[in-house]
């Protein structure tokens, strides 16, 4: 018998895991090479080959029990993490040590430990929408609230004026004394948009005020798995470095493209709010969520590849094939400033659902804007072969005309 609190979850499923699974169906009636699919953040880069290398060294070269064994402390190698703190030392100018990052079993778990290490059951989760579609149910997963800051479609909620920068004076009204914490994800899934440093600091601001008005911690979760994917020289500004009471979750999934080995890592800085317990606790919470630790071989892995560069000139050769394609034939698209995903308007103003239906008929499979808490929007992953951008023009101009009544 399922338990009934896994219904809502299964009633839920994710959207982008379906629309990839039916990929894999209709590739197997039409060939692959005639089927779209946008729909997976699935890197078609392959991962450095640095990667490979260090995976047959360290299995000739390392002791057996220390590739396969458990690890002394639930938060990962000692020598791995001091490593990986000395990498962003060296990137942003901060001052880490071991003691402040916990290997993780890719950033969703990092997530699910951040959220288990400072969550209590009713307490509330702050998302600027559209944000990924799985933050919801990882704060359901422990007791909590999600609540969604409407989307900035037109940019008219940021001093900036840039679409979908966080409307922050929204934002600065939904916090209340239930708010634990706030989850950014800059460059952005599924618009692209990178958070800007003066957002960063006037948001920082907003939540200072906030802890003193009501006298508790707020906490931002800063999801960053697409932080090396920026381009055209835009920069990702390091949260911890304009608010104290942050956390990092980040994974090597897209900059190595290592979606399937689920290795990454969290970051406590110790200037948070009560750091030492924090440590602790998320130090418990690897282990009690099932995680134990990170993958071991992962974790030295990673540790000889962290000054590997993330292939950026692939996805941004698609970047500017798809967006291109796409405008010309008259779609509305956020260029995106990182990431591999192209937000479009759904045209005409229709509904998203009904659009992807009609997409999926051309073999294009996009995922929804609804399922980011944003409809009228579709998310087109192009993390694919730069074949696939060219090949799907055709049936993306057909599309249109068919939105449009024309034959």
């Amino acid at each position: 018998m399922t338990a009934k609190s896994m219904m809502p979850y299964v009633q839920g499923n994710s959207a982008i895991r379906a629309m990839f699974e039916e990929g894999a169906r209709l590739a197997a009636i039409y060939g692959k090479e005639n089927v779209y699919d946008f729909s997976l953040g699935n890197p078609n880069v392959a991962a450095p080959p640095e990667v490979n290398k260090a995976i047959m060294d360290i299995v000739e070269q390392e002791d057996s029990l220390r590739i396969h064994g458990y690890n002394q402390s639930n938060s990962g190698y000692e020598d791995v993490r001091q490593t990986v703190a000395e990498h962003l030392n060296k990137l942003h100018g901060t001052a880490f040590n071991s003691h402040n990052i916990i290997m993780t079993v890719g950033a969703a778990s990092g997530l699910n430990v951040a959220m288990k290490t400072m969550l209590d059951p009713g307490e509330e989760v702050l998302a600027f929408a559209p944000y990924f579609v799985e933050y919801g149910n990882y704060a359901k997963n422990h007791g909590a609230t999600l609540k969604a800051v409407p989307a900035n479609v037109d940019g008219s909620g940021s001093d900036s004026g840039i679409p979908f920068q966080p409307d922050l004076h929204t934002m600065s009204e939904m916090i209340g004394p239930k708010t634990r914490a706030i989850i950014i994800n800059s460059p952005n899934n599924p618009t692209g948009v990178i958070y800007s440093q003066e957002t960063i600091r006037k948001l920082a601001e907003i939540l200072e005020e906030k802890q003193t008005e009501f006298g508790t911690e707020i906490y931002i979760i800063s999801d960053e798995p697409y932080r090396e994917l920026a381009y055209d020289g835009v920069q990702v500004p390091y949260v911890t470095k304009y608010y104290n009471n942050t956390v990092v979750a980040y994974s090597w999934s897209k900059s190595l493209s290592l979606p399937g080995e689920r290795i990454g890592y969290l970051v406590l800085p110790s200037e948070m709010a009560d750091f030492e317990n924090a440590v602790q606790a998320a130090n418990i919470a690897n282990r009690v969520l099932g995680y134990v630790n990170a993958p071991t071989l992962m974790q030295l892995v990673v540790a000889r590849c962290v000054d590997c560069p993330a292939n950026v000139e692939a996805y941004n050769k698609n970047r500017k094939a798809l967006y291109e394609g796409l405008t010309d034939m008259g779609y509305e698209c956020i260029y995106p400033q990182g990431a591999f995903y192209m937000w479009m308007k759904v045209p005409g103003g229709g509904e998203d659902k009904a659009f992807c239906a009609k997409a999926k008929e051309h073999n294009i499979l996009l995922v929804p804007g609804s399922s980011f808490a944003c409809p009228g929007y579709v998310r087109i992953a192009y993390c694919v072969a730069y074949e696939t951008i060219v090949n799907s023009m055709p049936s993306f101009r057909q599309l249109m005309k068919e939105v449009k009544g024309e034959k």
